[in-house]
């Protein structure tokens, strides 16, 4: 189970991050033989991002980085920035973890370096809340992307009333700080049916993947839960749009036109490319066919190459995650010019999950038995 060797110590595992709504894997988390909260260098987070590399691992990847390197300032991540520049990899690409026990001397300086990591385009989490010495002021200040509940919570709190009160408490924290919230180390049906119970979208663990899963393997297994949805409704309305979801391809709002263009030629089945803020929620949405039209007519590319995108770009057409198929149809209704258009479904705080291509919609709705 452990990774390739490396002279900042050897990687122990590949664990998919599943989004227990649609059953895709969204990010990889990468460990280090050597826990991040046992550490005060980047060395684990080095070899993570260079395991990654060598499986070609390409989805985000989910990366513990300690406390304490955090804490002492910009000067001890230069290895951190070093491998990310040797990798290829892009800063928005990388969720750090930071792990470990808080000195309350520290507040000041942790929060600095927070805001270092994320001038520098990196997602910040936070892991083993709940159970670590991480105040939960703290992480409001830090107004992390991810919250990781302990797993020792994961573990106990379906037979712990008390301990279930706190993982329930970590997620209206989250919800109020605008994070998202991750259940690790998921082991069986009855952690996973309590973690769904509090709301939680986004878990790890042996029930939804083996020890031994790499990148180039992809497939996971999510039991499905008992639906709570009349029958004669979801006959009515069809399923939600998070049943068509699929992967978005985003650029930063200040992404130009010339980008674009790349982000088009790398992948001929994109649709769309989605513009967001620095929170993934979406600002605009480029259609490709229109998008390459425009670029390839009179001094097209001459005019726009080198301009951000959006100012040629197409209002985004967003659906929350539950909407019925029959009401996003109706979405893309509102448009005729555009009523074949990508919609962009999001989550509650409004961030980009993906996109729906309104042709699943239509052969769904155009295949389904009528209702009785």
């Amino acid at each position: 189970m452990g990774g390739p060797p490396s002279a900042f110590g050897p990687v122990a595992s590949f664990t998919p991050v599943v989004d227990l709504d649609t059953g895709g894997v969204i990010a990889i988390q990468v460990s280090a033989s050597t826990p991040a909260a046992e550490r005060a260098d980047v060395g684990g987070t080095v070899a993570g991002i260079r395991a990654a590399a060598e499986q070609d691992a390409r989805l985000p990847l989910v990366l513990p980085i300690p406390i304490a390197a955090v804490s002492a300032g910009s000067a001890g991540l230069a290895p951190l920035h070093e491998a990310m520049r040797v990798a290829g990899r892009r800063p928005r690409e990388i969720i750090l973890t930071i792990e470990g026990d808080l000195d309350p001397a520290d507040r000041s300086r942790l929060l600095a370096g927070v805001d270092g990591l994320r001038a520098a385009g990196y997602l910040i989490a936070f892991g083993g809340v709940g159970v670590r010495n991480i105040p939960l002021d703290v992480v409001a200040d830090a107004s992390p992307y991810v919250i990781l509940i302990s797993p020792d919570l994961v573990e106990r709190a379906p037979k712990d009333a008390r301990r279930a009160a706190v993982a329930e408490a970590l997620v209206t924290v989250a919800k109020g700080v605008a994070a998202h919230i991750l259940a690790p180390g998921v082991q069986d049906e009855i952690q996973l049916a309590a973690v769904r119970a509090w709301g939680v979208r986004l878990a790890t663990g042996p029930l939804l993947a083996p020890g031994d899963w790499r990148p180039a393997d992809g497939r996971v297994h999510v039991p499905v839960p008992a639906t709570e949805t009349s029958p004669n409704l979801a006959q009515v309305l069809g399923p939600r749009v998070q049943e068509f979801l699929m992967p978005a391809v985003t650029l930063p709002i200040t992404a130009t036109s010339e980008d674009v263009v790349q982000a088009f030629g790398n992948e001929a089945s994109i649709t769309s490319v989605i513009l967001v803020d620095e929170y993934q929620r979406p600002q605009s949405m480029v259609d490709r066919s229109r998008f390459l039209l425009y670029m390839a007519g009179a001094y097209g590319h001459a005019l726009h190459a080198k301009k951000p995108a959006h100012r040629i770009a197409d209002t985004a057409r967003l659906v929350p995650k539950t909407t019925p198929a029959i009401a996003a149809m109706q979405v893309a209704g509102q448009d005729a010019k555009r009523v074949y258009d990508d919609l962009v479904v999001v989550d509650e705080v409004g961030r980009c999950l993906g996109t729906v291509h309104v042709s699943d919609l239509i052969r769904h709705v155009a295949n389904r038995p009528a209702p009785r």
